[in-house]
């Protein structure tokens, strides 16, 4: 399959290398190449530049945002928050339309520091705000409530008993990226969440999330919904 990544942080680079090396045909997407390349220093997480990481990864091509999501069948958004939006213009509604786009992103605001807040929640997400900016995309929101060796190894954390939600307007979307995660990650519990304003309470989440990482220092933690 061919699939664009949207994004070279750590979320795109971590879904990249795991789609790669089942054999499917990514391309990752950044808004300018060149200086993606030439980066030489640590991001804001401490992580090394992009670079490095290719060098060990020369199967996933780097393009621009425009070239990764006319390429892909199925298109991820792996994006910061606070420039989801932009990166998603760049990308294109023509070049996404009528195409599945996996949306990972958090409307994470770390402008005063740790725990993060959310720069918008309650009455809107960040979700339905990519939906209304690509209307002809079908939007769904995954992956977005655990940290990345836990969205492509699900095994690696009590055994893959835990939950992780999918949530977008179109049903057979909805349905064909449950699926996908099971087959491409090895997801057990896929939960249908419903319409794309579920992403409020996904995207809410992360205020239970950052607090548990802070409280048990690691990142390998998340929930299961017991119904």
């Amino acid at each position: 399959m061919k699939i664009g990544i949207l994004g070279t942080g750590l979320v795109g680079q971590t879904l990249a290398g795991k789609l790669a090396s089942l054999g499917h045909d990514v391309v990752i997407g950044t808004r300018d190449p060149k200086a993606t390349l030439t980066r030489d220093g640590a991001d804001a997480f401490g992580n090394p530049p992009f670079r490095a990481w290719q060098a060990s990864h020369a199967a996933v091509k780097l393009a621009t945002f425009a070239e990764a999501a006319r390429h892909a069948e199925i298109a991820v958004a792996a994006l910061a928050g606070h420039s989801a939006l932009a990166a998603l213009r760049l990308a294109g509604d023509d070049n996404l339309a009528n195409k599945i786009l996996i949306d990972v992103t958090n409307p994470l605001d770390f402008s005063k520091g740790m725990p993060p807040s959310l720069f918008v929640c309650n009455t809107d997400s960040l979700g339905e705000q990519i939906q209304k900016a690509l209307p002809r995309v079908k939007v769904v929101k995954a992956l977005n409530t655990v940290s990345a060796p836990v969205m492509i190894a699900p095994n690696e954390l009590g055994a893959g008993e835990h939950t992780i939600f999918v949530s977008g307007n179109d049903a057979e979307a909805r349905s064909t990226v449950a699926r996908l995660l099971k087959e491409w990650f090895g997801w057990k519990d896929v939960l249908d969440f419903g319409d794309i304003s579920m992403a409020r309470g996904s995207e809410m989440h992360l205020a239970l999330w950052i607090r548990l990482y802070g409280l048990f220092k690691t990142p390998m933690v998340t929930i299961r919904v017991v119904r």
